[in-house]
């Protein structure tokens, strides 16, 4: 499970530097993808596996192929160079606005990468509702 907030900076290249805790959980090879709320996604090989099997199994429905279009569109193989960063393409940093600082984040199966002001933005727009969110999340009686 990836969890934490971690601070960085991406190059004029594209290349961002993976948070050593979390090196190791990756992989050798992991996938970086279109995210939701205009970050990036990325994903361990198995994890990603996964998701496209979930996906497969989806109703061919013009959601599904919208869906699938941007985020497959978006998706490419990465590894880890020496110094423990990726090569983020450049698609990529255009559609998550990633400039200097950058956060990446741990999310349960997979890290997310955003901008620093776009993170900003997003805690600052729903950090007061974290109390009613968990509140819907956990009103269901798990045990059902």
């Amino acid at each position: 499970m990836f969890m934490g907030e971690f601070h960085h900076t991406i190059d004029s290249k594209g290349r961002l530097i993976v948070p050593s805790k979390v090196r190791e959980d990756l992989g050798e090879q992991f996938i970086v993808t279109r995210g939701l709320e205009g970050c990036l996604f990325i994903y361990p090989n198995d994890e990603w596996n996964t998701i496209i099997q979930k996906y497969k199994d989806l109703p061919d429905t013009k959601d599904r192929r919208y869906f699938m279009r941007i985020f497959l569109s978006g998706a490419t193989s990465c590894e880890l160079d020496k110094q423990g960063r990726i090569n983020i393409p450049g698609p990529l940093v255009e559609y998550a606005t990633l400039e200097k600082d950058c956060i990446v984040i741990g999310v349960d199966e997979r890290l997310e990468v955003w901008s620093k002001p776009r993170w900003e933005e997003f805690i600052n727009q729903n950090e007061g509702n974290l109390s009613d969110i968990a509140d819907n999340l956990f009103a269901t009686n798990f045990n059902n």
